[in-house]
């Protein structure tokens, strides 16, 4: 008789393979469901990036070397406004240019098919969190921002000033997690007052009570860590939001 721990081992890889194997089916659906969102170009030229468009604009290159050995210039541009001022559009759209001219589009998330593999992108309420070209051999590379873009300006101080960019990583980290620290146990107690939830479940009397505008300013200095991050294509759900 075989040992309780070998039937264990032998399960295991079979637990593996079936969550790669549903990783797998669950990514074909979000590639098929991308591939329907995607729209033909116009042919419009691109436009230069304008100082003023720091906060409300990105603007990303690739360049690929065709079968040939002529090389194609791609571009991804997200006007960030179109999110907030568009009904139809929540999540915003991506455009991607091929050697200047408009080529395709698509809303968020956007994954277009080029030469060599797939450009990715997705966004969040405070910037972009991925903007990427993945292989069709499953490397993943960084499209290079433009260098007048706030995602430019900060890769090209992280090049030139990496301890000063470490640090200011790391100050706009603790403008994430102090914020929400002290807005957790706040948000319990007021959830906990409501007399269905107390019922049920009881009542939190947070130790933390702080004044409306100290938790504005709190939430103002989160949001600004966000969008630090995000110039970097720094993400993650529990600290900027699953937005």
């Amino acid at each position: 008789m075989k040992p309780h721990g070998e039937k264990i081992e032998a399960g295991f890889p079979m637990l593996l393979i079936l969550y790669i194997g549903v990783e797998e089916m669950f990514k074909e659906i979000r590639r098929r469901k991308a591939a329907r969102r995607i729209k033909a170009g116009n042919g419009r030229p691109l436009k230069d990036f304008r100082w003023w468009q720091q906060l409300s604009r990105a603007l990303f290159y690739l360049t690929l070397t065709n079968d040939d050995g002529r090389q194609a210039v791609f571009a991804v541009d997200v006007p960030y406004w179109q999110k907030f001022f568009s009904a139809d559009d929540d999540k915003g759209t991506a455009h991607l240019y091929l050697d200047g001219k408009h080529y395709a589009e698509s809303k968020l998330p956007a994954s277009f098919s080029v030469a060599g593999g797939t450009i990715e992108v997705a966004s969040t309420v405070f910037g972009l969190k991925r903007c990427h070209f993945v292989t069709d051999e499953g490397t993943v590379h960084q499209l290079i921002p433009d260098e007048s873009s706030a995602e430019g300006r900060r890769a090209r101080l992280d090049r030139e000033h990496p301890t000063l960019s470490r640090w200011i990583s790391f100050i706009s980290l603790i403008m994430l997690i102090v914020p929400m620290v002290l807005a957790i146990p706040q948000i319990i107690d007021a959830v906990t007052q409501v007399p269905e939830i107390a019922q049920r479940f009881g009542t939190f009397n947070s130790p933390i009570s702080l004044p409306a505008w100290i938790n504005i300013g709190l939430g103002f200095c989160a949001a600004a860590g966000s969008v630090e991050r995000a110039t970097r294509l720094h993400w993650n759900a529990l600290l900027d939001g699953n937005m």
